[in-house]
């Protein structure tokens, strides 16, 4: 009896851990996640042009990726690499603080994986994406 009891405790515990993970206050703002949001709304301007081109898409994982370099002339690239290495930083960091300001940064991964279909849902139709099978053109 006492090892049911047991596992029925442990597996309630399962069933209640994505649940608190899904509490998690996205919108959460601290100074250092409004840094991070200035930096990426003052850097989108600059990349919404690429993103409309298709040289740029969004990842699987909540980054984005220069998915064709072709479409961007060569005396660019550099600049586009800078913006895009610039944007992955700005929103790995924003993954661990929003993370963090919830008081659990072992939910970064979660939140990473949320942030990621919410880029893909907010994008402008043209935008890529990366899905299971490669790039999308939403």
């Amino acid at each position: 009896m006492k090892k049911l009891i047991v596992f029925s405790m442990l597996m309630a515990g399962l069933m209640i851990a994505p649940l608190v993970n899904a509490a998690a206050d996205l919108e959460i703002n601290t100074p250092a996640i409004s840094t991070i949001k200035n930096s990426m709304q003052a850097r989108h301007g600059q990349l919404a042009g690429f993103y409309a081109s298709g040289a740029v898409g969004f990842t699987r994982d909540g980054l984005v990726a220069v998915r064709d370099a072709n479409a961007v002339p060569l005396a660019q690239r550099q600049s586009l690499n800078s913006l895009v290495a610039a944007e992955n930083n700005d929103r790995n960091a924003l993954y661990k603080e929003i993370a963090s300001g919830n008081g659990h940064p072992e939910w970064e991964s979660e939140v990473r994986s949320t942030f990621a279909q919410r880029w893909i849902q907010k994008a402008q139709g043209g935008w890529y994406y990366q899905d299971g099978g490669g790039w999308v053109k939403k």
